[in-house]
């Protein structure tokens, strides 16, 4: 493996003495509060003989609560796969990728398009399944030795990384998204959106931290600047690699190169 520079070095130590013990105390400190919240709002839409019937109203800005702090709960549980992964931490496990790759995909329409969730809890196959996603514009394709074996790794840190690939294009697409896995050795994934695309100048600095574009054509999209650090930080522990092919125009592709974790 090649040696880090002095700079690299200095870069390196720096992003690991961020996430000291404040940011150790900043996990502790919000798990049990969401976890109240979480457990408390779901009694209430759930347990009506207890607490009684919810108007309409009142049922849908409790669902919305229930969606946001999943949405929280998420992003708390990415924060320590990736302070473990920096640690060296890793869950070895064999799994299926095409399951994971739904489960991430079923994450981020949970949180964004729930309406679409239940929607596709409907299909009665797979092939039914896919018509569904290809009616709202989403694909996926799925070759090679993982769309029949299992795939070793951390289930968990795989399924962060395409959740937050996924929320990313559905985010910035105007109406098309694909996901295509291959690979036979390593496990290959890109994930491609017919966005405005990013600027040349900004593809170098698109993985920093809290890096936002600020053109018009993204002004209005929410997000922090962290889904892609995470996703770098994550693939950097796992040996693997991430890069990005874009136009101005023309959308944006994401590619995604993972070794199993047996062959480390």
């Amino acid at each position: 493996m090649a040696k880090l520079s002095e700079k690299e070095e200095s870069a390196d130590s720096k992003r690991m003495s961020d996430r000291g013990p404040l940011f150790d105390l900043l996990i502790h400190d919000l798990t049990g509060p969401l976890s109240v919240v979480a457990t408390s709002a779901a009694s209430l839409l759930q347990r009506t003989s207890r607490y009684g019937p919810l108007t309409d109203e009142q049922k849908r800005l409790m669902e919305r609560i229930v969606r946001n702090v999943r949405k929280a709960q998420t992003m708390l549980q990415e924060m320590i796969e990736i302070a473990r992964s920096e640690e060296g931490l890793f869950q070895k496990e064999w799994f299926p990728v095409e399951g994971t790759l739904k489960e991430a995909l079923m994450d981020v329409l949970e949180t964004n398009v729930p309406r679409m969730v239940e929607e596709l809890g409907s299909a009665k196959n797979q092939e039914e399944y896919k018509k569904l996603l290809a009616s709202h514009g989403i694909f996926i394709a799925m070759t090679g030795k993982y769309s029949q074996s299992p795939f070793c790794h951390d289930q968990k840190k795989v399924q962060q990384i395409f959740r937050n690939l996924i929320s990313n294009a559905m985010k910035y697409r105007r109406s098309r998204m694909e996901v295509c896995i291959s690979g036979d050795a390593e496990l290959c994934v890109s994930v491609e959106d017919d966005g405005v695309g990013i600027p040349s100048k900004d593809q170098a600095v698109i993985f920093e931290r809290f890096v936002r574009l600020k053109d018009k054509s993204h002004s209005g999209i929410p997000g922090l600047g962290l889904g892609l650090t995470g996703v770098k930080a994550l693939l950097e522990t796992m040996k693997g690699e991430i890069t990005l092919t874009s136009r101005e125009g023309a959308g944006t592709c994401f590619n995604v190169r993972i070794p199993p974790l047996s062959s480390q």
